[in-house]
C-alpha cells in the first residue's frame, strides 16, 4: 500500500502533514538519497526516508493524551521569541507529541496531545462538528441580546464566524463568567468575538474538546486516554 510522503511522515508521528509539506518545500526530506521535490510523491515504507538526515521514527500505535495547559505557555515546539512552551513542561516520559489545535499564551484548560500527526489534522477539521466548550471571564456590560447575536454568526473585521453559543453563568461585580460553545475554533475566536461585543476577556479556560473533558485534571497534569475509550470515541478516524 502506498501513500503520499507527507502523510507517511505524519503517520510516523514526527510532525503533522502540514509541517511535512513545509519541510519538503524547504528541501529537508530525502528518499533514497534524493531530495524530495513534491509532497505528492508516493512511498510504501520500503524506501530510506530521512528528515534532516535522520531516519523517521517507527510508526507507533495511535495514542492520545489530555493535558491541562496553564496560562503563560505557548503551544509550539520552539518559540522564536524565547517564551516558555507547552512541550518544554511535559513529562519526559512522553514520546514526541503534537497538539490538536492550539490554546494561545494566556488561555488555559484542555489541550489534546497525540503521537500521530494525521490524527491531529483529522481532529482539527471543522467538518467533524465537534464542539469545544469554554468558561470565559469577561469585563464589561454583558447584554443577553448581544450574546444571542453570536448564535446567528457574525462578521468581524472581514472574517465570518459561525454560530457560537454564549450564556451567562454568574456575575461577580463588574466581572461576568460565560459558558461559550463553538465548533470552528478559528484563531483567537473567542477573544475577537468578545471584543466585537465590547467585552474584555480576563480569563479563558477550555473545558472540553468533542467527547474529551478536562474534568478534575490538575493544572499541568497529563492523562492518557485508554485505547478502549479512544476506539469508542474516534471509530474510523483511527484507521488512517
Amino acid at each position: 500500500m502506498t501513500m503520499r510522503i507527507a502523510k507517511f511522515m505524519a503517520h510516523s508521528g514526527v510532525c503533522s502533514r502540514r509541517d511535512a509539506e513545509e519541510f519538503i518545500r524547504q528541501g529537508r526530506v530525502t528518499i533514497n538519497g534524493e531530495i524530495v521535490a513534491s509532497p505528492a510523491v508516493n512511498v510504501d515504507g520500503s524506501e530510506k526516508i530521512l528528515l534532516d538526515g535522520e531516519k523517521l521514527p517507527q510508526a507507533e500505535r495511535i495514542r492520545l493524551w489530555l493535558y491541562h495547559k496553564p496560562a503563560g505557555l505557548v503551544t509550539t515546539h520552539k518559540d522564536e521569541r524565547g517564551r516558555p512552551t507547552v512541550f518544554e513542561y511535559l513529562p519526559k516520559s512522553l514520546p514526541r507529541v503534537i497538539s490538536v489545535g492550539r490554546l494561545d499564551l494566556n488561555s488555559e484548560g484542555l489541550l489534546l496531545l497525540t503521537n500521530n500527526g494525521e490524527l491531529s489534522r483529522q481532529l482539527e477539521l471543522p467538518k467533524n462538528g465537534w464542539s469545544r466548550r469554554y468558561k470565559v471571564r469577561v469585563y464589561g456590560n454583558v447584554r443577553p441580546e448581544k450574546l444571542a447575536e453570536l448564535q446567528r454568526g457574525v462578521m468581524v473585521e472581514g472574517i465570518q464566524y459561525g454560530a457560537v453559543k454564549a450564556e451567562i453563568e454568574s456575575r461577580q461585580g463588574a466581572n461576568v463568567w460565560l459558558n461559550v460553545t463553538l465548533t470552528e475554533g478559528k484563531n483567537r475566536e473567542i477573544r475577537r468575538l468578545m471584543k466585537y461585543l465590547g467585552l474584555e476577556v480576563s480569563r479563558l479556560i477550555r473545558l472540553s474538546y468533542g467527547p474529551f473533558q478536562l474534568g478534575s485534571l490538575p493544572k499541568g497534569a497529563v492523562k492518557e486516554v485508554p485505547q478502549k475509550v479512544l476506539k469508542e470515541q474516534l471509530g474510523g478516524k483511527l484507521a488512517l
